[in-house]
């Protein structure tokens, strides 16, 4: 099937190139041809061919019974979900896995935004998305009094932020291991209160502040390989 071929006016290229990887990507997940697809669909692998090379608006009916017989919603066969977790691409060509100083880690950070943060559970581990604030060399979120992620003094925890740049398939991580401490004096939560620049996305009443202390800051930076030497020495190892 050639998917270098012309586009009909009006309809991108890059859009029968998005349709027809994830044709591909969802025929193996389910295990058909794209033959196999296509008898599924009403259509002869010619003519699914034509649709995949000039893209969805060749055959609007077409292209709604491919999706159904993939499993999947027009939109999401067209558009693609914008609710989709990162990751979907290919790595990029020569990727360069590489450490981040400590400097670096807090400078990504910032002063606020949402990361994960990560705590024993009953059974197995809890990890929850919460608003932060970076107060000094600590970072401390609020919580409501006996929500989830009010966990308890003295606990073990891991607080983690990420980006990732899915059309460059690239991105960076920063994690601390430490331990939650919960800010009992009134000026210390007055303070942060003021420090805060949002209110928690979660909403409602959420006044109790958990600071975690770090023990360790690690950060990871992944990017494709330039060719150059200004790398440092030993952050392409794995972490």
């Amino acid at each position: 099937m050639n998917t270098n071929s012309t586009a009909p006016l009006g309809v991108s290229a890059a859009t029968a190139e998005d349709v027809t990887r994830r044709v591909v990507t969802r025929c193996r997940q389910l295990g058909l041809t794209q033959d196999e697809a296509a008898a599924r669909a009403g259509m002869s692998p010619r003519y699914l061919g034509c649709l995949l090379d000039f893209g969805p608006d060749f055959d609007p009916g077409a292209t709604f019974r491919l999706a159904r017989v993939l499993g999947l919603g027009h939109g999401d066969l067209v558009e693609g979900r914008p609710d989709r977790p990162p990751g979907i691409p290919q790595a990029a060509l020569r990727p360069r896995l590489l450490r981040l100083t400590e400097e670096e880690c807090w400078e990504r950070l910032g002063t606020h935004g949402v990361g994960r943060i990560a705590f024993p559970g009953d059974r197995h581990p809890i990890v929850l998305p919460v608003n932060y604030t970076v107060d000094g060399c600590t970072v401390a979120y609020r919580t409501a009094d006996f929500g989830v992620a009010a966990t308890v003094a003295g606990s073990g925890v891991g607080f983690e932020v990420d980006r990732v740049d899915d059309a460059g398939s690239s991105g960076w991580s920063v994690l601390i291991g430490g331990s939650a401490d919960r800010v009992g004096d009134p000026a210390d939560r007055d303070r942060l209160d003021r420090l805060a620049v949002t209110e928690p996305w979660a909403g409602g009443a959420r006044h109790l502040w958990i600071r975690i202390v770090p023990e360790t800051v690690t950060g990871r930076v992944i990017r494709p390989a330039t060719g150059g030497t200004g790398d440092r020495a030993g952050e392409g190892d794995p972490p």
